[in-house]
């Protein structure tokens, strides 16, 4: 018996020992916040996951091209002996392989002693390899103004010329050759491939547009832009609006995507109700006074809202104040509904928030319009319980059968009560033959996740689109699916890739409300339409495949802020889009 304590002993301080080891090497490793320059990384020496003053790390002894239009490499160009435009396309390869190195990686840190006013100097190993070396042996570094491995360099120079970049300003909404002293001044301005462009984006006169030497000649050095997709299709009695967070760079106040036309369009005929069940509301002028204007004609307007975000959604209090009647629930858990009832016989639903990211197709959203009463009185069961006070799991199931318009089969499934994922989407998933396109805000669904794997292992083509905010939360599958083959895109705009979709075989589409989670499924207030109709689901994998193209290819491999230089107007949208309560020029990653 005393044998047996004394090994009980020396198994748990064996335990405490492996668990102090662990904790040192875990503190030991420092996260990196930001990369300024392939030679210069923000770095969280003090574990508060905030940049401070005095975490600015240089790598020493190597020099290294970036394509930050602020950075001056005169000195460097002249060791080369190459132009400028040489030097930007060398530093956009550059940056692109030190943030597939460090991005969101903690690393090593040696340091050499040194200092200056701007950084300490260090050598920094990640996955247990320098990244100096790592610099200096892909031909995109150099030591004392010379590549070490000069076929290497020349090599990557190649490559460098057969890049198609321009210049774009932000603010004025111009691009530039890479040599246009107009785009090289610009304050808020990034490199990126032209085929990245933004539609509504003009070429600089001065460096874009010259004269033709003939009349018959187009004009020249024009880059290549990938055109907008309708974002409308119609089929019978159900419409599906889609948004382009590509083309609109800055929310407004005004009701500028289709949904919002179509919304002002049903209040302003309806006749008798409007039931809105919202999780946040904007005033935009247009929609507030058609709502002031179809209660003065004896509508009655009814809303069931959530309370658990009134600070980012201010008006919300005041649509309760117009609103006939309203109820809402404790901001525990989410009533995440974005659907209105229409004189009981029409449904518009969908991902879009009632406010003015959604409103003006800032967002990409995926809405539903759908003339039926059939599918307005499963809806208004399932209003009618939240009206009462049942919410979440204190409702019943609702009558969620399957609805026939014409060639249109559309099944309305509500969460927590339905299980949508596990017991609709997931076998959906498990009979697809041909391809699984996924444009979603996040995916954090441990099921749903091993069911896109076990999709990708018997050949079928799996993809998704992600928005940049919750790439690398805490329960974020993209690390999971990227290991495991799947192709993952994170966008880089500023407005939200807000829709919670799926596409499957040109036959089905998920869309609604719910986002691809736990919580979606389990807990929150959420809506959701399988919609089987072989031309609507071929209509959004074309939207799908278009965004696919705009988004380059770089971030199948990599992440990129939601707010800072790569995310493509997000420093002057005059939105907080990584949610840190800074806004535009006062978050550091747009300085």
């Amino acid at each position: 018996m005393r044998i047996k304590k004394i090994l009980t002993v020396i198994f748990i301080f064996l335990i405490f020992l492996a668990f102090s080891a662990f904790e040192i090497i875990r503190k030991s490793d420092k996260a990196v916040l930001n990369i300024v320059t392939p030679t210069t990384i923000e770095i969280d020496l003090n574990g508060n996951n905030t940049y401070d003053s005095g975490e600015t790390i240089c790598i020493p002894n190597i020099e290294a091209f970036t394509s930050n239009l602020s950075i001056n490499q005169k000195e460097l160009e002249n060791k080369l002996k190459i132009n400028n435009e040489d030097a930007v396309k060398l530093g956009y390869l550059t940056d692109i392989l030190s943030e597939n190195i460090l991005s969101d990686k903690r690393v090593k840190l040696k340091f050499t002693g040194d200092s200056n006013q701007d950084c300490k100097f260090a050598d920094i190993s990640v996955d247990n390899e320098s990244y100096r070396d790592r610099l200096l042996n892909s031909g995109l570094g150099f030591q004392n103004g010379s590549p070490i491995d000069y076929e290497k360099y020349k090599k990557q120079l190649g490559k460098a010329r057969k890049l198609n970049l321009v210049i774009l300003n932000h603010k004025s909404g111009k691009y530039h050759k890479l040599n246009c002293k107009y785009g090289l001044i610009a304050h808020d301005a990034i490199v990126i491939p032209a085929r990245q462009l933004p539609e509504n984006s003009k070429p600089c006169k001065f460096c874009h547009i010259t004269k033709p030497k003939e009349k018959t000649l187009p004009p020249q050095n024009t880059p290549k832009i990938i055109r907008p997709y309708p974002l409308a299709i119609s089929n019978g009695s159900l419409k599906l609006y889609l948004s382009d967070m590509t083309l609109k760079l800055k929310p407004d106040d005004k009701c500028s995507s289709l949904a919002c036309k179509e919304i002002l369009n049903q209040i302003n005929n309806s006749k008798n109700s409007i039931d809105i069940a919202i999780y946040g509301w904007d005033n935009i002028e247009e929609i507030t006074n058609a709502i002031i204007n179809a209660k003065s004609r004896g509508v009655k307007i009814r809303l069931v809202y959530d309370t658990s975000d009134t600070s980012y959604y201010k008006d919300t209090p005041y649509l309760v104040r117009l609103a006939d009647e309203s109820a809402t629930e404790t901001p525990k858990i989410l009533m995440h509904n974005k659907f209105m009832i229409f004189d009981d016989e029409k449904v518009l639903t969908g991902s879009m928030n009632f406010a003015k990211t959604g409103f003006s197709g800032f967002n990409s959203d995926c809405v539903i319009f759908i003339n039926s009463a059939e599918i307005a009185k499963i809806y208004k069961e399932e209003f009618e319980q939240m009206f009462s006070g049942k919410f979440h799991n204190s409702k019943s199931t609702v009558n969620h059968k399957t609805v026939i318009l014409y060639k249109t089969k559309v099944t309305p499934l509500f969460s927590p009560k339905d299980k949508i994922i596990i017991n609709n989407v997931i076998p959906l998933i498990n009979n697809a033959k041909q391809y699984i396109y996924i444009p979603a805000f996040i995916i954090t669904h441990d099921e749903l996740a091993s069911t896109l794997i076990n999709a990708k292992k018997r050949g079928v083509d799996v993809r998704l689109i992600i928005d940049a905010t919750n790439t690398y939360a805490s329960r974020s599958k993209v690390k999971l699916l990227r290991e495991s083959g799947i192709p993952v895109k994170v966008e880089n705009y500023a407005g939200k890739l807000h829709s919670k979709s799926i596409i499957i075989d040109d036959r089905y589409i998920i869309a609604g409300s719910m986002n691809f989670s736990k919580s979606g499924e389990n807990k929150n207030d959420e809506n959701v339409l399988i919609i089987e109709d072989e031309r609507l689901a071929g209509y959004y994998r074309g939207f799908f495949e278009y965004l696919w193209k705009k988004i380059p290819d770089k971030y199948l491999k990599q992440g990129v802020r939601a707010e800072g230089k790569y995310s493509i107007g997000s420093c002057s949208d005059g939105i907080d889009n990584n949610f840190d309560g800074k806004i535009d020029k006062d978050d550091a990653s747009c300085i």
